[in-house]
């Protein structure tokens, strides 16, 4: 009965230890005040009568990450995405480029594959995946995909 209840306090006062080390962030990636030059349907969008028809290239807002600004345009076929094109990622140091060369060639096939912007994270590149995620729904829906 003593080991039982060491056991348990050793363990519920490792969790709380654990929990207390983890870092919270209470700041998160916001939208460009001052979309760039770029920002807007770019080439060959159509007005049709509903989202299905719309094809063209649409950039998405610059999302201002923690370690740099993250801005993609997609293109659509019949409302269809076919592709996504990172026009900013973070380039600063050997890090973010790194980071970028692994996290957003799956960001975009995911996002290709999901025809939309909820797509899951790529672990390890948080900020590139959120700031990628939002410029992408934001150029979706210049698009009104």
């Amino acid at each position: 009965m003593h080991r039982t209840a060491l056991t348990t306090t050793a363990t519920v006062t490792g969790v709380v230890a654990l929990l207390a080390l983890k870092p919270h962030h209470s700041t998160h990636p916001t939208v460009s005040a001052q979309p760039g030059p770029t920002t807007g349907p770019a080439t060959g969008a159509t007005a049709g009568p509903g989202p299905a028809s719309r094809t063209g290239t649409f950039t998405g807002a610059v999302i201002d990450t923690r370690y740099g600004p993250v801005q993609v345009a997609v293109t659509l076929s019949a409302g269809r995405l076919t592709a996504v094109e990172v026009l900013q990622v973070p380039t600063e140091n050997r890090r973010d480029r790194e980071i970028a060369s692994y996290a957003v060639p799956r960001l975009t096939d995911e996002a290709i594959g999901a025809q939309s912007a909820d797509i899951d994270a790529v672990s390890g590149a948080t900020y590139t995946s959120e700031g990628y995620s939002r410029s992408l729904q934001s150029a979706l829906d210049e698009a009104g995909a």
